[in-house]
């Protein structure tokens, strides 16, 4: 006899998502985070990855259900009532792995930082930022001059990176984009598609007459010296969705969307 699972309910603080979180609390049996198997979140993507974060930082990893209840809800479910179990009995898993970024300020700091979209870095002033790239411990650009650069994971391709002209990668695909942001030299580089298990290298070049931030998802860094980024699979994260409208189709349909 299979013993159903132990679901917690969490919502963003938006009035839609309140409302929903009351609706199914006066429906349906629920735990406290620390006691449940799984996690339904309510509301929209900014929430998902707030939910995403907390779990990293816990470190107590549960699969997320999440409901859309905001503006976009790339990374959510539709939100309907209306047989909850039986949805999530049904739900269909998908592995994310997180990044994480290990960076040192211009001061000597070294802080540490998950990121599941992308992590990315941006000029802090009008100028230009001057950046030294390398892949695996061998420098691939000397000088890249840009508003800034990113890495992004598969999942989290189709959010700034895709704004930024980066390549959409399909979710099984294994890989990393690396993608600059406004680049004025070299003209011709418009990133690169690398293998998860590559590890990325940013130095800033004149981060004292040039700074830049480093940003991990919604985590700001100032004024850093150097960035390193690499896949962290030892804190793989599951995201749960209907298996007709699942993220990995998601991601591929994104590429015929106008």
């Amino acid at each position: 006899m299979t013993v159903p699972a132990k679901r917690a309910l969490v919502a963003s603080g938006a009035k839609p998502a309140q409302v929903a979180a009351q609706e199914l609390r006066d429906s349906l049996d629920w735990v406290p985070v620390e006691e449940a198997d799984m996690i339904v979140a309510l509301g929209g993507d900014g929430f998902m990855l707030q939910t995403l974060h907390e779990m990293l930082e816990k470190r107590r990893i549960l699969p997320v259900f999440g409901m859309n209840l905001g503006t976009i809800g790339f990374l959510m479910n539709d939100w309907r009532p209306e047989g909850l179990e039986q949805r999530l009995a049904r739900a269909k898993p998908f592995k994310v792995s997180p990044l994480v970024m290990r960076a040192q300020t211009i001061d000597g700091e070294r802080l540490q930082l998950p990121a599941i979209n992308e992590v990315s870095l941006l000029r802090e002033t009008r100028q230009t930022a001057k950046l030294e790239v390398m892949v695996n411990d061998r420098i691939v650009l000397n000088e890249l001059i840009c508003d800034g650069v990113l890495a992004a994971t598969p999942a989290g391709s189709t959010a700034y990176n895709l704004s930024a002209n980066g390549p959409i990668l399909p979710l099984g695909s294994k890989l990393l984009a690396l993608t600059p942001i406004s680049p004025f030299r070299p003209r011709r580089w418009r990133g690169a598609i690398l293998p998860e298990r590559a590890k990325i290298a940013i130095r800033v070049l004149e981060p004292d007459k040039r700074p830049v931030s480093a940003v991990a998802d919604q985590r700001e860094i100032r004024d850093v010296a150097q960035v390193d980024i690499e896949i962290d699979h030892l804190r793989d994260l599951t995201l749960l969705f209907d298996p007709e409208h699942a993220l990995d189709d998601r991601i591929t349909m994104e590429q015929f969307i106008a």
